[in-house]
């Protein structure tokens, strides 16, 4: 019964105040029919990354784990004309869906997907010089996140957002006998968020269309 109605709620915040348009909407269905794997971030959490990317008023946003672009839309349009997204995404075929998507929704020229293994790209990023972000959204493969999120804190600056999706795991990450990689990365990216003295950090559990999961929240407040 619980997550029938978590599912309900959802569905009723959705169309409540949430208010998907056609390119949202879309990129879900083109995503689907594509068989893509059905993760993307629920409708009322790919707002709320809006409402926080707008709230500090972000101009350079990026992304880890581009899928069908579907919460890649929703933070593209909390940018400025001149803002821009980076979205780092390992598989072609994802890249290709979330092209099409981006250019439904006429963002296609303030986003930028990069195709290939993240940490190898977030390196890159660093290597070139690239200017710090003001707002970082992980939410790629989970084995990896310790190194996703160091790559986030060496690419942002003081007043930088991080916001990392899928940490509660339905609770499974307070079994400390779990040796699925998947908790056990975000485990240990939990447990290293300690040790960075320049940052504040919270994480959330949810409920909703997407079962019993969370997301951190992260301020970063001085260099790295």
């Amino acid at each position: 019964m619980s997550e029938e109605i978590w599912n309900k709620v959802d569905d009723y915040l959705d169309k409540l105040i949430v208010d998907q348009d056609h390119a949202l909407l879309s990129a879900l269905k083109d995503s689907e029919e594509a068989d893509l794997p059905k993760i993307n971030v629920s409708p009322p959490l790919g707002k709320m990354l809006h409402i926080l990317a707008r709230s500090i008023s972000a101009k350079r946003i990026l992304e880890m784990g581009t899928l069908g672009a579907y919460s890649t839309i929703w933070l593209a349009r909390s940018l400025p004309e001149d803002g821009e997204l980076i979205s780092l995404e390992i598989n072609q075929k994802h890249a290709e869906v979330s092209r099409r998507n981006l250019e439904r929704a006429d963002l296609s020229k303030r986003v930028k997907i990069i195709l290939g293994p993240a940490i190898e790209s977030l390196s890159t990023l660093h290597k070139n010089g690239s200017k710090p972000f003001d707002f970082i959204f992980i939410d790629a493969d989970k084995p990896n996140y310790p190194g996703y999120f160091d790559w986030a804190i060496k690419l942002s600056h003081p007043g930088t957002m991080i916001v990392v999706d899928n940490v509660i795991r339905k609770g499974s990450i307070i079994d400390p006998g779990n040796m699925d990689p998947n908790v056990r990365g975000v485990n240990e990216m939990l447990s290293n968020m300690r040790a960075y003295k320049n940052i504040i950090s919270t994480a959330i559990q949810t409920v909703g269309i997407k079962g019993h999961d969370g997301f951190a929240l992260v301020y970063v407040t001085g260099s790295s």
